[in-house]
């Protein structure tokens, strides 16, 4: 199950947010990591729109070894993140935000990288693994 959305206006934002929650559902994950998924869909969406304008959210049911899960990718060709350690930092924004979304993503999910380069753009992915145990049922 692979799905992309194209981010160019918040209401796509919506739409990612809407369709990886599907996802997960489907998948099996809980109430509580379909939500921790579509809040954190949401945050690099924003951070699309907000830095770079357009972009792109592609969604990816995945399998490791024995455990099932979701990948998503956040893709954009904007300006890069000038310094990925301040962006990590909790507070830390350059857009009068709250400074949660990159480091509360991290938080949320259990796998988090960062491919950046200034002037170049961002991709973001971000993992996410179900109980191993509710798997097996």
């Amino acid at each position: 199950m692979n799905e992309m959305i194209l981010i160019k206006s918040e209401g796509d934002t919506i739409v990612a947010r809407q369709r990886g929650r599907e996802m997960a559902r489907v998948v099996g994950f809980n109430l509580v990591d379909q939500t921790r998924i579509a809040i954190s869909i949401s945050e690099l969406s924003r951070n699309i729109l907000l830095y770079a304008k357009n972009g792109k959210i592609e969604l990816e049911e995945i399998r490791k070894e024995d455990a099932l899960g979701i990948e998503v990718r956040a893709i954009d060709n904007g300006p890069g993140i000038q310094d990925l350690n301040k962006a990590m930092l909790d507070g830390y924004s350059t857009s009068d935000g709250l400074g949660m979304g990159l480091p509360g993503t991290k938080r949320l999910m259990d796998e988090f990288v960062v491919d950046t380069q200034v002037g170049r753009g961002t991709r973001i992915t971000i993992r996410k693994w179900m109980n191993k145990d509710l798997y097996s049922c």
